[in-house]
């Protein structure tokens, strides 16, 4: 069980790894759920990123509040 735990956090490392080279936490100043989104996508996608997964969320809708 332990080995599958250091697996998935490696995995998430190396996807937070590549968000951060791709530069997808230095602009604060543009905060929406698309690109939130975007970097939870690119941090689970993981390593698959350095073999050309890009993934990216290009819109979104937040429900209203009633």
């Amino acid at each position: 069980m332990r080995i599958i735990v250091l697996i998935v956090l490696v995995w998430l490392i190396v996807g937070a790894v590549a968000a951060g080279q791709r530069g997808y936490f230095s602009n604060s100043s543009e905060t929406s759920c698309a690109s939130a989104g975007t970097i939870a996508v690119t941090v689970i996608a993981g390593p698959l990123n350095y073999f050309g997964v890009n993934p990216k969320i290009s819109s979104c809708t937040l429900p209203q509040p009633s």
